[in-house]
């Protein structure tokens, strides 16, 4: 089985550098309920984590994320990435030259499988749990270097 933690090491946390993971409401209320202090999150557009001076995000120290367990769910979905067209759900995976996961995830297609189905049960639930205009602010962010590996009609995600 691939180990992320060390396939991950290799770039430094890239992922984790000017990427402003988008939080829902409910993903707050888990943040402050761990522990999670109110001033290193972002209120504008829509809600993110802030960043340090260095662009990596505020819970990126040491090569690691301080919040793993409880991280954001972009940043479990990574390196699929997102984006909707109505109801269908395109499913983006980011090139090799961005993230060095995507090379192992591609030589083992059982990892692939089991990271893009994590993927997108976070994504789904990101969606649903993020309000019209917050989602709509995050689909504006353009993602370089991502190839579409995905589309999901969202209506077989209905209850």
């Amino acid at each position: 089985m691939i180990d992320f933690i060390e396939v991950c090491s290799i770039c430094g946390g890239q992922c984790c550098k000017d990427a402003n993971p988008p939080l829902s409401k409910r993903r707050l209320e888990i943040l402050l309920k761990n522990g999670v202090e109110i001033e290193k999150i972002h209120f504008g557009k829509y809600m993110h984590p802030k960043a340090k001076e260095d662009g990596y995000c505020v819970f990126f120290e040491n090569g690691r994320c301080k919040i793993h367990r409880i991280k954001p769910e972009t940043c479990v979905a990574g390196p699929f990435t997102f984006d909707l067209r109505g109801e269908v759900l395109e499913i983006y995976i980011k090139t090799e030259k961005i993230c060095p996961l995507v090379k192992h995830l591609k030589e083992n297609r059982e990892a692939y499988k089991a990271q893009f189905e994590v993927a997108v049960e976070k994504i789904v639930a990101l969606i649903r749990d993020l309000d019209e205009q917050s989602l709509s602010e995050i689909l504006k962010i353009e993602e370089p270097e991502t190839v579409n590996v995905a589309e999901i009609d969202l209506k077989k995600f209905r209850g």
